[in-house]
């Protein structure tokens, strides 16, 4: 037991239902009991630096335990817990699963402890929101308030592990990363040394990959999970599991105040939109959406990549005090009956309407401020389209007349990812915007290096100089006629700003916005795959990120179509292989059609300059 003056501090072994104990800490406040509780599962080290706790006023990250002791001087006893297999938690880690089980157990021994008064609430982001929605599923005793950021799967077979039928290889990196602080066990102590030799992006350039030659050889149980995530390219009854699914269950939310929290650069923030509709929809629904321009996590940050938002971009002192007082708020309200102002249901940073300058840090000053809604898509939302033209242009107007644009695609060339929606990527790949031009800085990325557009795989299609601002605020949609010479093959698609020709950038900045992708053996279904006809002409639909942008007066909108993003997405071998299988690769020919018939377009959520009561 370790104390201070005001918390008590006791780490004990908690046993679930298979025997296995679990590395637990519990932070008590000197006062007597019992209080309310809050629960935090994590395979991080439930005392190692938490890097995404640090604030404006504290830029130093502090341990976890640093903030499970802020909360206990606030009246809560907290409690924080090693995931199975995780640093001193006894048992097998196996990514993601087992997590809902161990969760209810947590939550029911938790229920008989006498310094807990029968309310519980849960907090954490990434894994630590997956460990919340996981224990949900199982509607357990006393859980009473959720606070989940950057996690928690909606659907993980839809985003998160996979997405558009591609594979998410920034799974592949997380497992290398933190297979090397699996525990210190002698055989782990020598499976570290051999990874830590490895050079993952030489292996990535090697892909595909085998079990037994990857660079998680040495630690064959993480091995074995990454592929078997990679292998199940159908939608079949493991992605329903409750650790991966709580679209299948949202019915078990009702009544739990649930907040869910993301950034437009984070992988999760479908999962989180997604999270935030299945939950409201429900008569018994209560939850409430914060979205912001934030990387992974990094709400404490005014940039995202090389793109700056300005002081109004940060959670704290804007939104909140800091992130710990929002939190708290949440928790006093929920478990202590406290009173709260009323507040908006979904919150939300549009970017853009800056400036468009250098700033000192040679950021582009892209700016963007906060806004409320009633509801998420914001009403008034309109999908409008804006169809693909063969001369590559984008109109209000449909083509006129039959054309098709073809391209090849070769996976032993894929188009290197710059920025985007991506999280434990590095150093491989990193979050946020930029300006699509590759340098020797990008993974991937070859001389002579210059912007993606120029590439013969890259198809661009770009709207005229805009006369007025457009807020696209929303879900967006690319639907798109396609066809190929290949049983199977990828489409990619990407949004932009483009910022037209300026001092500061002669060559103008083209921003991402958002992106997808869609794997063709899944165009009409995810849980029946079948290749694509010789000569078929098929429809498909790709769902990048949701996204707010002002895309201002004197830009263009353009929509970069391709068919890989490469290290975000695994690269389609373009044979029919079966998923995460290793084996001969071949070039296909692509093509995109574009007629009356065949309306290849973009649909952008545009919300009117005049919808009501929005500004914050």
């Amino acid at each position: 037991m370790n104390s201070t003056n005001d918390v008590v501090k006791t780490t004990v072994m908690v046993a679930v239902r298979d025997g296995v104990r679990l590395a637990t800490d519990i932070y008590l406040p000197a006062d007597p009991g019992p209080f309310p509780t809050l629960l935090e599962r994590t395979p991080y080290g439930r005392n190692a630096t938490a890097r995404r706790e640090r604030t404006v006023a504290d830029p130093q990250p502090p341990l976890r335990g640093d903030v499970a002791a802020r909360f206990a001087r606030q009246g809560y006893a907290v409690v924080v817990q090693d995931c199975r297999g995780r640093f001193d938690s006894e048992g097998r880690f196996t990514k993601y699963l087992g997590e809902a089980n161990d969760g209810a157990d947590t939550m029911a021994w938790l229920l008989v402890q006498p310094w807990c008064n029968g309310r519980v609430g849960t907090y954490g982001l990434s894994y630590a929101a997956h460990t919340q929605t996981a224990l949900a599923s199982q509607r357990p005793a006393g859980l009473a308030a959720m606070f989940m950021e950057c996690g928690g799967f909606a659907n993980a077979f839809r985003g998160g592990i996979r997405h558009g039928g591609a594979f998410e290889l920034k799974q592949a990196t997380w497992a290398f990363k933190n297979a090397q602080q699996a525990g210190a066990s002698d055989q782990v102590s020598d499976a570290v040394r051999a990874m830590a030799a490895e050079d993952i992006g030489s292996w990535f350039k090697a892909l595909p990959w085998r079990r037994g030659d990857s660079p998680l050889r040495a630690v064959p149980e993480y091995e074995n999970y990454l592929f078997e995530q990679w292998e199940r390219g159908s939608f079949d009854d493991y992605w329903r599991q409750p650790e991966l699914y709580a679209a299948g269950h949202y019915e078990v939310f009702d009544s739990i105040p649930v907040m869910l929290m993301c950034g437009w650069w984070d992988p999760y923030a479908q999962t989180t939109t997604d999270n935030y509709l299945g939950i409201s929809r429900s008569p018994k629904g209560r939850a409430q959406l914060v979205l912001g321009p934030w990387t992974h996590g990094e709400r404490s940050v005014t940039f995202a990549g090389d793109v700056e938002f300005g002081p109004r971009a940060l959670l704290d002192g804007v939104l909140a005090d800091d992130y710990l007082a929002m939190r708290l708020a949440w928790f006093d309200r929920w478990l202590k009956g406290r009173e709260a102002t009323a507040d908006a249901c979904v919150r939300y940073f549009r970017m853009g309407g800056g400036s468009g300058r250098r700033n000192a840090e040679g950021r582009l000053e892209h700016g963007g401020e906060w806004f409320a809604a009633r509801d998420w898509p914001v009403p008034g939302t309109s999908l409008v389209p804006w169809y693909l033209h063969a001369d590559g242009s984008l109109a209000l107007q449909a083509a006129p007349s039959a054309a098709s644009l073809e391209y090849e695609f070769d996976p032993a060339h894929p188009v290197p990812t710059i920025g985007g929606s991506v999280t434990s990527g590095e150093p491989l790949m990193v979050a946020g915007a930029y300006d699509q031009r590759t340098h020797a800085g990008v993974f991937g990325a070859a001389p002579p290096y210059g912007p993606l557009a120029d590439r013969a795989d890259v198809l661009v299609f770009e709207s005229p100089v805009l006369q007025e601002d457009v807020d696209v605020t929303g879900p967006v949609l690319i639907k798109l006629w396609i066809s190929s010479d290949a049983p199977d093959t990828d489409f990619t698609a990407k949004l932009i700003d483009v910022y037209p020709p300026s001092e500061d950038w002669p060559q103008g900045f083209a921003m991402n916005i958002t992106d997808g992708i869609l794997r063709c053996r899944y165009r009409r279904s995810w849980e029946h795959p079948e290749p694509l006809a010789p000569g078929e002409v098929a429809e498909i639909t790709i769902e990048p990120m949701p996204t707010s942008n002002l895309f201002r007066k004197g830009h263009r909108i353009r929509l970069d179509i391709s068919s890989s993003n490469f290290p975000r997405f695994d690269v389609n071998p373009n044979t029919g292989a079966p998923e995460g299988s290793a084996g001969p690769r071949r070039r296909a020919r692509n093509s995109i059609h574009l007629s009356p018939v065949h309306r290849s377009q973009l649909l952008l959520p545009v919300l009117p300059a005049s919808t009501p009561g929005r500004p914050t």
